[in-house]
């Protein structure tokens, strides 16, 4: 800019009142005409503006003009709430002040002008920061307004009613007073509102403070660049004109297939049933038949249809656990997509969740995923980020069963248009009102792929299937009748059983005598006369039962070592078979570690309880030793899908299988009780023998149990 006095030409009065002519033509427009500098600092400023200012911006820019602007953003209801419950209060003020942008650009009038405001900001002369005054866990709005034009030389500086929006501008009836710096009457008021901004800029006034936020403003207007050319083009073109050639938008956040994945064709099939029923369903395909897979070509499928009708879309990952989100994000990337990774604390992925958000929203990016953990997609952070998207989502849910659960299935989004469930075995346990939760908000199953199928299909690998029969102990036999005779007590005074509670009392007896055949003691011997068969042998997982046994607790003998603690002594002191463990205590970096180790034979054997249940990828597995039972589904069919995923040089697994039985000659223990025990171990290894190898086998060895108990139908 030239070094001339402009602004004194500019023929600036000393007060500007609504009733007394234009506010914005007379003062805003020939000051930003004049000048090369603005400042301002304002309750609350949106681009709006700009589109009020028109002619004298352009001027502004053209001549090289530089802004800075401090604000103090809007804060709603639900924001002063998240920062007196102790949310990040950056987050929170830069989140409303991204909110207040992008109202501005939903303003047709404003969209030229929000390029400009663009063009600021990419080329370094345009700077942003809030203000806000903190008090403890308390929040107020800064709501001073002053402003200070300058050229070469010489400074307007001006204080009043109006804020830098709209209304404020336009529909409001403010009053400005000015103050100019060759005026002598105004010299003294100009220069000390020039260094109260200054002082506010460098946040040096007392009970302010002042942060950056122009890098996260960039999100909203940088974009505007592009956009605005692309508009000023089209409006250019008759309404009957060409088609516009529009040159292909940046593909960031779409996910595409990639060259070299091999679709299969049941995995295809999936995918088109899933878009014949409106894309809302339930995959239910057997572990390891590539469900996530299945899921993102589906969700690539849908991005490029929205794609082209330039509608960005939003997509939400759910998984069980932190181990769980890591792979997805891993497949993800494969797909073409950083995701962002939402777990553990609110302040390592909110900022980033709601930018874009906004970006979704302004069409800044075509896409964008967010993969998430069961507990933070529960959260209040995380509802909050899809109760504020009203743009395309598509969620899937791995292991969508467990947002059947109470405190999960009222968070599901009602504004996702596409839903995608994934489960082995969609039906919950014991919940049928959790199941009809799913099913009414994901859909019916609409694609089934059993391991039977998936063997044929050869997308898991054929298996042996051996049963080890060993019996209670004559104290352990006590305990399971007690229980039993508990269960049934409360189980006939109930007219209906509702979904037993872990907490209940029927849910802690049930868990209990679970507990009593997962850690029936004879298990650790017959597991030694099994490992010692395969000594020699790789890639074996070890399933052990969770906690120690009912009996320590009823004896109160807290030395007794766990299962897992006892397998690991007889694997790794006794047989000097290298080994590790894998469990909730695990840390993240480890379980890599471990799993990485046993992939490359520094392991042979893995020892966990549940971590490996659900979603774990070990494909080099062979053997699986399953000391746990359960009579739960789910679990067993987690158990053996571990096993029996494909891998190189990997053409059969096998499953071992720990059945535990009373003893022949148990004393006080009813024949039907023993028979109900008995039926409930067979119905795991009847499916288990089903689609074994050796199924004719397997029969043989269960012959004499299924005689001594009239079994032979089960």
């Amino acid at each position: 800019m030239a070094e001339e006095r402009i602004l004194r030409s500019a023929n600036l009065r000393s007060e500007y009142r609504s009733d007394r002519g234009d506010v914005v033509g007379e003062f805003y427009v020939p000051a930003l005409e004049a000048a090369g500098r603005y400042d301002r600092a304002v309750g609350y400023f949106t681009a709006s503006t700009l589109a009020v200012l028109g002619r004298g911006i352009d001027d502004f820019i053209q001549r090289g003009g530089t802004m800075r602007i401090v604000a103090s953003p809007y804060l709603q209801a639900e924001d002063i709430a998240e920062v007196e419950a102790g949310y990040a209060l950056r987050s929170v003020l830069e989140r409303a002040a991204l909110r207040d942008l992008e109202r501005a650009a939903e303003d047709p009038r404003a969209a030229r002008s929000l390029g400009k405001l663009g063009t600021l900001v990419a080329e370094g002369r345009l700077d942003i920061k809030l203000a806000y005054v903190a008090s403890g866990n308390r929040v107020g709005m800064y709501h001073e307004k002053i402003g200070v034009f300058r050229d070469a030389q010489d400074l307007v500086a001006f204080k009043g009613s109006a804020n830098e929006t709209l209304s404020g501008l336009v529909g409001n009836f403010e009053s400005i007073e000015v103050f100019r710096s060759w005026d002598e009457r105004d010299s003294e008021r100009a220069l000390r509102i020039s260094r109260d901004f200054e002082d506010l800029w460098q946040d040096r006034t007392p009970r302010l403070r002042v942060i950056p936020f122009t890098d996260a403003a960039k999100t909203v207007v940088e974009r505007t660049i592009r956009d605005v050319g692309s508009v000023e083009e089209a409006d250019d073109i008759p309404a009957n004109g060409a088609p516009i050639s529009v040159t292909p938008q940046d593909t960031k956040g779409i996910l595409a297939i990639p060259m070299d994945l091999r679709v299969r064709d049941y995995q295809k099939e999936a995918v088109q049933n899933w878009f014949e029923k409106g894309c809302r369903g339930i995959l239910r395909m057997a572990t390891g038949t590539g469900k996530t897979l299945t899921a993102l070509s589906a969700a690539a499928q849908v991005a490029r249809v929205l794609k082209k009708r330039e509608q960005p879309l939003l997509t939400v990952v759910i998984a069980p656990y932190q181990h769980l989100v890591d792979q997805w994000a891993k497949d993800i990337e494969r797909f073409g997509v950083t995701p962002i990774r939402a777990y553990e604390s609110t302040e390592s992925w909110y900022r980033r969740a709601s930018n874009l958000q906004h970006a979704l929203a302004l069409k800044a990016t075509p896409g964008g995923v967010i993969v998430t953990t069961n507990k933070t997609f529960g959260d209040s952070a995380f509802q909050s980020v899809l109760g504020n998207y009203k743009g395309q989502m598509l969620v899937i849910a791995d292991e969508a069963h467990n947002l059947g659960a109470k405190h999960l299935r009222t968070k599901l989004p009602e504004n996702a248009k596409f839903r995608l469930g994934l489960s082995a075995t969609p039906e919950r346990w014991f919940d049928d009102e959790g199941t009809a939760v799913l099913t009414d908000y994901f859909g019916e199953v609409v694609f089934e792929m059993g391991i039977g199928d998936a063997i044929k299909a050869g997308a898991l690998c054929r298996y042996t299937y051996t049963p080890v029969i060993v019996e209670l102990d004559a104290e352990e036999t006590e305990l399971y009748v007690e229980v039993t005779e508990k269960i049934a007590k409360i189980l006939a005074a109930q007219r209906f059983i509702e979904d037993p509670d872990e907490d209940s009392p029927l849910g802690a007896l049930l868990r209990k005598r679970s507990n009593i055949l997962g850690h029936a003691r004879a298990k650790l011997p017959a597991l030694q006369h099994e490992i010692e068969k395969r000594r020699d042998d790789w890639f074996q997982l070890l399933y052990c039962a969770e906690g120690r046994h009912p009996l320590s607790y009823e004896t109160g003998a807290d030395e007794e070592p766990s299962q897992l603690d006892q397998a690991m002594h007889l694997v790794g002191n006794q047989l000097r078979m290298p080994a590790a463990r894998y469990t909730a205590e695990t840390k993240r970096t480890e379980r890599t570690d471990v799993l990485q180790r046993f992939s490359e034979r520094e392991l042979q054997v893995i020892a966990s309880m549940r971590c490996l249940d659900e979603g774990v990828d070990v494909p080099a597995a062979r053997t699986a030793y399953l000391l746990a039972s359960s009579s739960n589904p789910r679990q067993f069919i987690q158990r053996r899908g571990r096993v029996l995923r494909q891998a190189v040089g990997k053409s059969m697994a096998d499953i071992v299988d720990f059945i535990v039985v009373p003893p022949e000659d148990a004393v006080g223990i009813q024949h039907e009780t023993e028979r109900r025990m008995v039926a409930r171990e067979l119905t795991r290894v009847t499916e288990f023998a089903h689609l074994a190898e050796n199924e004719a086998a397997t029969l043989d060895i269960l012959r004499p149990l299924r005689s001594r108990y009239g079994l032979f139908d089960t």
